[in-house]
């Protein structure tokens, strides 16, 4: 390629709280299996092909530790596996008892039965020892650029800041044991920013994060160290990001597109396609492939199209090529957007052709550094603050975590040796910490669970440490036996490392 117009940099966010042992269906282990199912094993075949054309920096992808730990957990392996030969018995019962249907489900029901026999043979052939052994030879080979965060995506700027470092190296950590290297880069969490956060970022290693596009003012064509910290950082670009998925429109809503939320429920699949946005549910055409075949074609042109003007524009008022970075949860694409990896590999196969940069983060650092900012408080939530996981909504929740991280410092005595009571604990702390609990119920998504969760894992840290105080050593060690058996995640962590984490 001769100079390009500038970079293009995908990020992929792959996560999903603690789920295994804590609910199935429809809330619960349900969610795993099937972002498992309809986006990672997709999006994991898509960058193997680009790796086997010997394709490199194609994208970043964000992998948080908690989803990591499940995708490698003996449990979860286990019974994704049957829950992919339940979809590919389920598409079976759809073909037989579709025959008499309109032709479109019949033809629906037969390529089920292909995908779930392929994703079964693709599980059984790469995935049975679990996601680090296949994550790990794409990173080696600089195919991808992996990021990762703290463990168990906690937002960070509620967080004491010994708490924050003790989350943020424990994921750090746990992901070079997985992959063999240690992140350089993190998306934080909810893209959660407080000023100084930087500093931290520096001394545990970390070299780049994310934020959102407001908290740059826009200003997002290059990467930006922040302050003096050496830390670095970009920002997602809105304009471009939002021809995808915004709060309002997108991609995914055409209504050639396949119907998230229509079931067929004898057979659980998805029958039908968008249609329009007022249709209900028993009015939806029936999907049609060579329509959302040709759906993805136009949005693919249409998005390099804007790309390209965009870093066009970018260039005419920098005096230079800048950067576009959009930024995206990995479950969109084959889960909420059933053609979203197909749209994804056109793209990236177009762009270098009109003469974009694909690109890593890492790898945009050589070519698309900015001047130092100082950034505001932020995130990518609702009004780009703090409101999603510190409103009104979530009060008690905030209050909660606040003297639970304060107890958890209190429980953290210096010793010699482990205690896996004191290490369980931590572990329940840092699961009631998820910033999954307060997005659920200021969003009003399965609230009653989200509460449940941060409830449970309270109550069990907070049992914990009774009995640590009380210097019931025996039965607090049984206990968190029995406990680990449910919320085995992590098993390095050592809670002694609090004392020293800031």
């Amino acid at each position: 390629m001769s100079e390009p117009i500038g970079g293009f940099a995908l990020v992929l966010h792959s996560h999903l709280p603690w789920l295994p042992h804590h609910g199935g269906w429809p809330v619960g282990e349900e969610w795993l299996y099937q972002a498992w199912a309809h986006s990672y094993l997709p999006v994991v075949d898509l960058v193997r092909r680009f790796a086997a054309e010997g394709r490199t920096d194609v994208l970043t992808l964000g992998v948080t530790p908690v989803l990591a730990a499940q995708l490698d957990d003996p449990y979860a392996l286990r019974a994704m596996h049957d829950w992919l030969g339940n979809w590919h018995v389920r598409a079976q019962y759809a073909a037989v008892n579709w025959r008499s249907a309109d032709h479109r489900l019949r033809e629906l029901a037969a390529a089920e039965f292909r995908a779930s026999a392929s994703a079964l043979a693709d599980f059984e052939a790469n995935w049975r020892h679990g996601f680090s052994p296949v994550l790990r030879p794409l990173v080696d080979a600089g195919v991808i650029e992996l990021i990762g965060g703290p463990a168990t995506h906690p937002f960070q700027p509620l967080l004491d800041p010994r708490v924050r470092g003790f989350a943020l190296r424990a994921g750090l950590a746990d992901t070079a044991r997985r992959i063999g290297r240690r992140p350089r880069g993190i998306w934080a969490p909810e893209c959660g920013y407080a000023p100084g956060m930087e500093h931290g970022y520096a001394k545990a290693g970390v070299e780049r994060f994310l934020v959102d596009g407001p908290g740059l003012h826009g200003d997002t064509a290059f990467a930006r160290p922040v302050g003096d910290s050496g830390v670095v950082c970009f920002g997602r670009d809105l304009e471009v990001t939002y021809r995808v998925w915004s709060p309002k429109a997108g991609y995914p809503g055409d209504p050639a597109y396949r119907d998230f939320h229509t079931y067929d429920h004898p057979s659980g699949l998805k029958p039908s396609r968008v249609t329009g946005r007022s249709v209900a549910p028993e009015h939806k055409k029936p999907y049609e492939p060579e329509l959302a075949a040709e759906a993805v074609r136009r949005h693919a042109r249409d998005f390099v199209d804007t790309v390209v003007a965009r870093l066009r524009e970018l260039r005419d008022r920098h005096g230079r090529p800048a950067l576009v970075v959009s930024a995206y949860d990995t479950e969109l694409y084959g889960h909420w957007w059933h053609e979203g990896p197909a749209w994804l590999e056109a793209v990236l196969r177009a762009l270098p052709a009109a003469g974009v940069e694909v690109t890593t983060l890492g790898r945009a650092l050589d070519r698309y550094l900015g001047e130092p900012v100082e950034l505001p408080a932020s995130s990518w939530g609702s009004g780009k603050d703090w409101r999603v996981w510190d409103g009104a909504q979530v009060a008690d929740l905030v209050e909660a975590n606040a003297a639970l991280q304060a107890d958890l410092l209190d429980l953290a005595a210096p010793g010699r040796t482990r205690d896996a009571a004191r290490d369980q604990a931590a572990r329940e702390a840092l699961l009631a910490l998820s910033s999954d609990w307060a997005f659920m119920v200021t969003k009003d998504s399965a609230a009653d669970y989200a509460r449940r969760r941060a409830k449970v894992h309270g109550e069990r840290y907070a049992e914990l440490a009774s009995l640590v105080r009380a210097g019931a050593t025996e039965r607090a060690r049984a206990r968190a036996g029995e406990l680990w058996a449910e919320d085995g995640v992590f098993g390095a962590l050592d809670a002694r490392d609090l004392l020293t984490a800031e």
